[in-house]
């Protein structure tokens, strides 16, 4: 066991203990022996009302989480709703594609993964789409075919028991021009999704996607165009960067747009909402991210359904990271409920 984790694990015992006592834990209470003691019943209810405190969301758990895990083929598609429920406790879980690319057709392999999940009872809640082409293409013959290829991943995850898929509203060209592409290819992939009952929603996943602005706008337009609700959003609370520094991620970000009015802006038409975190503080909370905030932000929406962990960081294992990002949901999701 190297340092880190092992540090961590030290840590995270410590966070078990403290979240046992609120008080103590947002350093409200005392220090001294007998103001401890002589609240001890009072401190007793207050902890049990806090362990059955329920949240607002449900807990999901964003595949890409693992992503590490299953490149390497140390782990499959069909065993991740089984890990999320018995290494995690997490019973809903969101797909991606590139892990099952080619079995959007693949009607044994689906049938044993949807029945995976109903013995472990797990629900699937979404598959993220990727490589299928973007929706905002100028072109309308690439833009056709993303359309087209996007039907097949809308089918499976009616068969799955999904109620979105997520997909991608980029394209090359000004934002004026991607947008009233990006609305014309949405349209046309939502009226399909609207035969089977199937939302396509967009994250904030770099470009022009990631101004909250102007993907609201393109969300709403396309939405009153079909009198529909089924396209939609999936505010991610860390792809807000619209431009990287010599276009390289690991170069850091350029043009970052504001996460909070960001999210802000993309709530109103939130079928999914995802937790991305990259690092820890001492105290459990993701250190670039506010996420009492964030929450808020979500709740005053009056968003009730799920939010997803989607862990990214590099210094603790995708393990550590999975459980340290449901820890501070569970933590701040009470607080904030």
């Amino acid at each position: 066991m190297n340092n880190v984790r092992r540090d961590f694990l030290k840590q995270l015992a410590g966070y078990t203990a403290l979240s046992t006592l609120p008080g103590l834990w947002y350093g409200c209470g005392g220090t001294g022996g007998s103001s401890a003691s002589s609240s001890t019943d009072t401190l007793a209810q207050s902890v049990a009302e806090t362990a059955l405190a329920p949240l607002f969301f449900k807990i999901s758990l964003a595949e890409w989480s693992l992503h590490k895990t299953l490149f390497a083929k140390q782990m499959t598609n069909l065993e991740f709703p089984v890990k999320a429920k018995k290494e995690f406790g997490i019973a809903a879980v969101e797909y991606v594609n590139a892990f099952f690319k080619d079995k959007a057709k693949d009607s044994a392999y689906l049938a044993e993964l949807k029945k995976i999940c109903e013995t472990e009872g797990v629900t699937s809640v979404l598959i993220m789409v990727d490589g299928e082409g973007g929706l905002g293409e100028l072109s309308a013959k690439e833009r056709l075919k993303a359309v087209e290829n996007h039907y097949q991943w809308v089918e499976a995850a009616k068969f799955l028991g999904c109620h979105s898929i997520r997909v991608n509203a980029y394209g090359q060209g000004t934002a004026e021009e991607v947008k009233k592409a990006a609305i014309e290819g949405l349209s046309k992939l939502t009226e399909f999704g609207m035969k089977e009952n199937i939302g396509v929603i967009v994250e904030n996943h770099g470009g022009y996607s990631s101004d909250g602005k102007w993907l609201a706008e393109v969300i709403g337009t396309v939405n009153q165009h079909l009198n529909t609700k089924l396209c939609g959003t999936l505010p991610d609370f860390g792809n807000f960067c619209m431009k990287y520094k010599n276009d390289r991620w690991e170069d850091g970000c350029e043009t970052e747009y504001d996460r909070y009015q960001g999210t802000t802006e993309l709530m109103p038409f939130a079928r999914g909402v995802s937790a991305k975190a990259n690092n820890f503080d001492g105290q459990g909370n993701e250190a670039d991210k506010d996420y009492e905030r964030l929450l808020k932000i979500v709740k005053d929406a009056g968003y009730t359904g799920h939010i997803g962990i989607e862990y990214e960081g590099e210094k603790l294992s995708e393990n550590e990271g999975v459980l340290a990002t449901k820890k501070l949901l569970e933590r701040v999701g009470a607080q904030v409920s």
